[in-house]
């Protein structure tokens, strides 16, 4: 459940009308609903209710807006973060130090020295080379650094290749056969508090059944390094809940989850920590967009629309759906590409779907773009970096500005030599 709905005929967001952040604000820009994300926090943390002891730590890759996060903090969330950029954010947000879990297959000397520094509660560890660096580190500075070892199960997710991330051939995690032998090593160190074992397969699934394969699997490799003498205190079992992007889509609700989650590591006497993501941010936002005309083609007509693959990437890289819908829809529909304006084939959002009937001028909106949206945003083409709007029942606030090309061109510099 969202809170964008439709009120005597036109889209709003909570209690205010679509239409009007539109015209006060301009387009494209996303919009975010404050009750959405409020409400999607509370029921995963519900879901999470028969488990003794949780960490949550909202992964922040997935919408790092300032605005966004202090809601979350508000909802006794954390952090995962995955670069100092995001450990930063974190931290203005008001999210404690302590409550911050640093991810990352590529985390720099420079973001691990900072991350002590600001006394984050983990690091998952993403290589045994990764761990040696941080132990040293830490020992410079008189400090164990907390720490749990992520391992890559080799399950297959059945998501899409490109955000698959626990299959042997992937990144991420250290290999599941030589996790034990790297532990006990790591173990040992100066500086090092190995406390736990992390692991994340991948984001979108739309069963459980990959991740009860994976939490099995990290469940037999704990009992393995507990015989030989270490103490585990915490497992970090990631995110990848899925949401449905297709209206009509069923997924597994953070209450089946849980239940999965509870049946699984019963009587592992650890803190189970999680990261969720997506399935708290996706349907909290939508990407208003603007007609800016429509275009006959050959098989259909083509509705070219202001915003582009640069505001919203998720389509062109991952052919995503999103559900394309009017903010004042007249009830009829016709069959067109919804395309951008950016001079790329691959700026396209839907391909001879069947949609609201459009026409120059006219508002529409993408829906389930609270997540994975304006985060990966880029000024290609030399366009505007989209802002972002949060609604708060009948208010709302601009909580990231368009950044004009003005602006960009001003930060960029010719040599005297040229």
């Amino acid at each position: 459940m969202d809170h964008f709905h439709y009120q005597n005929g036109e889209l709003y967001a909570e209690d205010v009308p679509v239409a009007r952040i539109a015209a006060e604000t301009g387009t494209p820009v996303y919009v975010y609903s404050r009750a959405t994300l409020e409400r999607h926090a509370q029921v995963f943390r519900e879901g999470l209710n028969a488990l003794p002891s949780v960490h949550l730590a909202f992964a922040v890759k997935s919408n790092p807006n300032l605005a966004v996060l202090k809601v979350l903090k508000e909802q006794g969330f954390g952090a995962d973060v995955v670069s100092e950029g995001e450990m930063r954010r974190a931290l203005a947000a008001g999210i404690p130090a302590a409550d911050i879990v640093f991810s990352g297959v590529g985390k720099t000397k420079r973001e691990l020295s900072a991350a002590l520094e600001a006394g984050i509660g983990q690091f998952n560890l993403e290589s045994e080379e990764e761990g040696e660096e941080l132990a040293a580190l830490a020992a410079e500075r008189g400090l164990k650094a907390p720490c749990a070892l992520r391992v890559n199960p080799d399950v297959e997710a059945g998501t899409h290749a490109k955000i698959s991330t626990g299959k042997a051939e992937n990144k991420f995690g250290v290999p599941y056969d030589r996790a034990a032998e790297m532990f006990d090593r790591l173990a040992r160190l100066p500086g090092m508090n190995l406390r736990g074992l992390a692991v994340h397969i991948g984001s979108q699934l739309q069963s459980l059944a990959p991740l009860e394969a994976a939490f099995t699997r990290m469940g037999a490799l704990m009992e393995a390094i507990r015989a030989e003498g270490h103490h585990i205190t915490h497992m970090d079992l990631g995110g990848g809940v899925g949401v449905p992007y297709r209206e009509g889509e069923q997924f597994p609700s953070p209450a089946d989850y849980g239940a999965m989650v509870a049946r699984i590591c019963k009587g592992w006497g650890v803190t189970l920590m999680f990261e969720p993501g997506r399935v708290i941010t996706g349907n909290s936002g939508v990407l208003v967009t603007e007609v800016v005309r429509v275009k006959q083609g050959v098989t259909a007509p083509f509705v070219v629309v202001d915003a582009a693959m640069n505001d919203l990437a998720r389509p062109a890289m991952y052919d995503a759906w999103h559900d394309f819908a009017a903010v004042k829809p007249t009830g009829e529909t016709f069959t067109a590409s919804v395309v951008g304006p950016i001079c790329e084939s691959s700026d396209v959002f839907a391909k001879d779907r069947a949609i609201d009937t459009v026409q120059t001028g006219d508002l529409a909106v993408f829906r389930t773009a609270g997540a994975y949206g304006a985060t990966m945003a880029n000024t290609y083409n030399s366009r505007p970096l989209v802002p972002e709007v949060l609604v708060s029942g009948d208010k709302y606030a601009v909580v990231a500005d368009r950044i004009e090309p003005a602006a960009i061109l001003a930060a960029e510099r010719v040599p005297d030599w040229l």
